[in-house]
């Protein structure tokens, strides 16, 4: 089942921010005051020394809670790249680098991973002209992601996205106005930056 309570409380489980709230938003601003204080009463203990299992298991669960997936979907992609040849964690990555849901994300057509589901779901974007309502859809190279009406680019919070110019496209993703294309193989980059998939493969693979 997927996570629905209060997404502040997870970031501050992991003492980090997973991208789960919209960046210069009040929520967001207390988040970044309290990142280092665990949830609860008893929060401002220090975080306990975890075991090697404990370490791996706290990955894999930030991995869970960045996209926004369940326990079973991110369990059915390790056991798709482990199938394949080649780096098992880059394989992994790709798979969740080439949801639709967190395409629209990178692309900044969206501000967060939940409002680009919400997006999907919606029956708001186009994947080269056809209407997809699956997050989980795996977009391939070469096709192209944009807004199937003009009026959802007029969203506010979609608006206020959409005229951030700092944020930084990775380099598989090519965008131009409200389109964007995925152009070559994910690489495990912005990932790595937050978790380290050596450890959610480890668990896994026990």
């Amino acid at each position: 089942m997927r996570y629905t309570g209060p997404k502040n409380r997870l970031a501050r489980r992991e003492g980090a921010d997973l991208g789960l709230k919209t960046p210069g938003t009040k929520s967001h601003a207390s988040l970044l005051k309290k990142i280092n204080i665990l949830p609860g009463q008893h929060g401002v203990r220090a975080r306990r020394k975890y075991s090697e299992r404990g370490r791996q298991l706290r990955e894999k669960q930030k991995l869970r809670y960045i996209f926004g997936i369940t326990e079973k979907q991110l369990k059915k992609y390790f056991y798709q790249a482990r199938k394949k040849r080649g780096n098992t964690a880059l394989l992994l990555a790709q798979f969740l680098e080439k949801r639709l849901d967190n395409i629209v994300y990178r692309l900044a057509l969206a501000p967060t991973r939940a409002s680009a589901r919400q997006l999907v779901n919606h029956n708001k974007l186009n994947v080269d002209g056809r209407r997809v309502n699956i997050p989980s859809f795996q977009v391939k190279i070469g096709e192209a992601i944009d807004f199937a009406n003009e009026k959802t680019a007029k969203i506010p919070y979609i608006e206020n996205i959409l005229a951030n110019k700092s944020i930084i496209i990775p380099k598989w993703l090519e965008k131009q106005n409200n389109c964007g294309k995925l152009i070559s193989e994910p690489n495990a980059e912005e990932i790595e930056k937050q978790v380290n998939l050596r450890e959610v493969i480890e668990y896994y693979s026990r």
